[in-house]
């Protein structure tokens, strides 16, 4: 069992800044592939970013592109999501997850998942 423990989150302006740890002390975390989703209230969990086991080939929702970035420090067992201009439509509980295969926007890919951060953008 691969388990998972996000941090950052809070409560920040319109325009403001965050930054969303995920850390794991699995030894192979860097054989997954990385994802973070988002759930706000009454909502399903949405995909918002995913990245590669070797740190290329980033993935994004159009929703956060060019504002969000997601990375991850192998040694560290780490992955981060650097979230930038955000907007009130971005509250929500971030979870991350880890999948060992299959598509990276689906849900049911993922095997693993933290239990979530919440995140608050005020206008």
């Amino acid at each position: 069992q691969v388990q998972l423990v996000e941090s950052g989150g809070g409560l920040v302006q319109a325009g403001g800044s965050l930054r969303l740890s995920c850390a794991t002390s699995e030894r192979t975390f860097s054989t997954y592939v990385m994802g973070w989703f988002h759930q706000a209230p009454g909502k399903e969990r949405e995909f918002v970013a995913a990245i590669h086991w070797s740190g290329d080939w980033p993935y994004y929702a159009d929703s956060v592109k060019g504002r969000f970035t997601i990375s991850r420090d192998n040694a560290k067992n780490t992955v981060y999501l650097q979230m930038k201009s955000l907007k009130p439509e971005d509250t929500a509980v971030y979870f991350c997850a880890a999948a060992r295969s299959g598509s990276v926007y689906y849900i049911g890919s993922y095997d693993f998942w933290g239990q979530g951060t919440q995140v608050t953008v005020s206008s």
